[in-house]
């Protein structure tokens, strides 16, 4: 059996549909408790984004926010939409956007949570899933275990699939050698993620929100210059993903299982990531962090992912395979699953800047993704060393990621993206199972938050107030405000 092989039978098992079930039912679920949060509270997330400002141990919730996005909006956004229209057909764009409808609820319950049972470590606040399983469930091996998971995950798995994206589209705009591109990255990130968490910060939120808009600028500008195409190019969405369509009724389950798999891995709705920059933000209760990081799912989804989708739908430039690997339809021929498929498609679009164009953005998303990536694995080592304290472990880590980035420049893309795949859907079982278990101290911030600003004040998280016990940081802040008074 090759690597590739034992890769896609682990995959099977990982990604079988009790996972893609649990995606959709537990965003349904939250949605339903929260009254659809997702949707009442649009304005309030807005205007949540650029409120608060950093502090000595904290960031802002704008930083926060371009932290998350950095996570999220990465080569899932291009490759991985191509991959999902390639293998799912048109119909696989229409399940992305139910994902990250109902994942937005996810986002909020996971990262509220991380702000409750958030911690002051060396002067920088850390939180995440492992932080709230062991303090909010009192599961400290399940937190472990989470914790493991992440740091293989994000520090071995993940970063592969944005190198290799990186490195391929390099190579199909500037004809740059692989072997090069891998040397620039392992620089480029040594030189930030030693630099700290501010500097992964201040980076992702000056070049996350650039591109973003550029990108879904360009899409605009092509949907606007092919307007006439928009409502057939609707219509074969829906109809592809609700089986209604004669060439793509037979492939609907498909559409569906590569819809959500590939709109968790863009948007990261459940997985568990989003909650460790989200726990790092300076706020005066947790449920504005939670509201934010809802936002964010919007961001990717909805604008980037749907950007590439409706570019690559709107006059024909995609492919579709059935099962058994036969092509259905043909747009582009000659042209496989991944980023090169899309930046062909852009410069048959717009010659002599599309292909160009691509891989800039894609270099940017996919860059500071990897960054994302190692600050969430980082979080989870420094969860470790508050038991078994080895320093060390840290500059280990930084080292593996560059390595694994360095290793995921140069190996095949079906291998970087089968172990991506990998360690999102473990990601994802152990979290969602997790805020399962733990969604009512995120319904009772929520209910409180609401509570306060009916009132008409800005909202201050009480943990006393709401029956929740172990929320450390917020407990010292407590206290240290009444012994002020």
């Amino acid at each position: 059996m090759t690597m590739n092989d034992l890769v896609s039978t682990i995959n099977a098992f990982v990604w079988s549909p009790p996972l893609v079930f649990l995606c959709l039912g537990t965003g349904l679920y939250f949605s339903i408790k929260t009254r659809f949060l997702q949707l009442r509270h649009i304005k309030e997330m807005w205007r949540l984004i650029f409120q608060a400002k950093a502090s000595d141990t904290g960031i802002s919730p704008f930083q926060a926010l371009s932290m998350t996005l950095a996570g999220r909006v990465g080569t899932g956004n291009i490759a991985g939409v191509a991959t999902a229209i390639t293998f799912g057909g048109p119909g696989a764009l229409f399940w992305m956007w139910v994902v990250a409808f109902l994942g937005a609820s996810s986002a909020f319950v996971e990262s509220t949570l991380g702000q409750v049972y958030k911690e002051n470590i060396n002067g920088e606040y850390r939180g995440g899933p492992a932080f709230y399983i062991e303090k909010g469930l009192g599961m400290k091996r399940y937190a472990w275990v989470f914790a493991f998971v992440t740091i293989i995950s994000c520090g071995l798995l993940l970063p592969g699939v944005q190198a290799n994206a990186i490195a391929d589209s390099m190579q199909t705009a500037f004809g740059v050698d692989t072997s090069i591109t891998a040397v620039a990255l392992a620089l480029l990130v040594g030189f930030i993620i030693f630099g700290g968490l501010r500097r992964i910060a201040r980076f992702a939120s000056a070049a996350v929100p650039f591109m973003a808009v550029a990108y879904v600028g360009v899409a605009l500008f092509i949907i606007l210059i092919n307007i006439t195409q928009v409502p057939a190019m609707l219509w074969l969405i829906i109809s592809s993903a609700l089986g209604f369509n004669s060439a793509f009724g037979a492939i609907l389950g498909l559409a569906i299982m590569w819809g959500v798999r590939r709109g968790v891995y863009s948007n990261e709705a459940g997985q568990g990531t989003a909650p460790h920059a989200s726990s790092a933000a300076s706020v005066s209760h947790p449920a504005k962090q939670g509201l934010v990081q809802a936002f964010s799912i919007y961001v990717d989804t909805l604008f980037v992912c749907t950007a590439t989708g409706f570019m690559l739908l709107i006059l024909g430039l995609y492919n579709v395979e059935a099962a058994d690997g036969s092509a259905l339809y043909t747009g582009i021929p000659g042209v496989g699953a991944g980023s090169g498929y899309v930046q062909q498609a852009m410069e048959m679009l717009m010659p002599g800047f599309g292909n160009i164009f691509v891989a800039v953005a894609l270099f940017f998303f996919a860059f500071t993704t990897v960054l994302a990536y190692y600050y969430i694995a980082e979080t989870n080592v420094s969860y470790i060393n508050r038991y078994v304290a080895r320093p060390w472990l840290s500059l280990v880590l930084k080292f593996s990621v560059i390595g694994a980035v360095v290793y995921g420049t140069l190996r095949t893309a079906e291998l970087a993206w089968g172990l991506g795949d990998i360690g999102v859907g473990l990601m994802a079982w152990l979290n969602i199972a997790a805020i399962l278990m733990l969604r009512k101290p995120a319904f009772d911030c929520l209910a409180d938050y609401e509570a306060q600003k009916a009132l008409g004040v800005d909202p201050v998280f009480n943990p006393h107030a709401l029956g929740i016990k172990d929320a450390e940081y917020w407990e010292k802040r407590l206290e240290a405000k009444e012994s002020l008074e």
